[in-house]
């Protein structure tokens, strides 16, 4: 028994490490987000926006790429239906990137914007801040799902 609690430590306590750093990225993507409606639009918003727009994409990539993929595997590893329940969420997840994906598409370069693209941007800013709103509650309810409900059974390290 005592070696199979060492295997999950040494399986899985680096999900912990992947879900902090994630986290991270969620903060700075935050704050980022946060600071774009103050920019000065002549000098400010397109470096700030092309940060955002970088920090988003990166962050998107992390949670489809490594993040949901290592809180599945150790949901199914558990056999607990944790991984079912996971699954469940994705799909929930995706909205989000797609219209993450559009803003990025539609903003990452904003060289001396118009009166109507500054109004459209404004718009689609505040769809996206709902939208991934929405995709952090969704993904706070994954990492409880299909890491923390684990957490108990994984022995912290010495």
């Amino acid at each position: 028994m005592l070696e199979n609690c060492q295997t999950a430590q040494e399986r899985w306590g680096g999900v912990s490490e992947i879900i902090d750093a994630w986290l991270s990225e969620r903060q700075a993507l935050i704050s980022a987000f946060v600071a774009l409606p103050s920019a000065n639009i002549n000098d400010e918003l397109n470096s700030r926006l092309s940060m955002f727009c970088d920090l988003l994409m990166d962050y998107l990539s992390s949670g489809h790429f490594e993040v949901y993929e290592q809180l599945l595997l150790e949901g199914k590893a558990f056999a607990d239906g944790s991984a079912e329940a996971g699954e469940k969420i994705l799909p929930q997840i995706q909205p989000s990137t797609d219209i993450a994906l559009d803003f990025n598409d539609d903003f990452q370069g904003f060289d001396n914007p118009s009166v109507s693209e500054i109004r459209d941007f404004s718009t689609r800013l505040s769809q996206l801040g709902e939208s991934l709103e929405e995709r952090f509650n969704l993904e706070d309810k994954m990492i409880a799902v299909l890491h923390d409900s684990h957490r108990e059974q994984v022995p912290a390290e010495s």
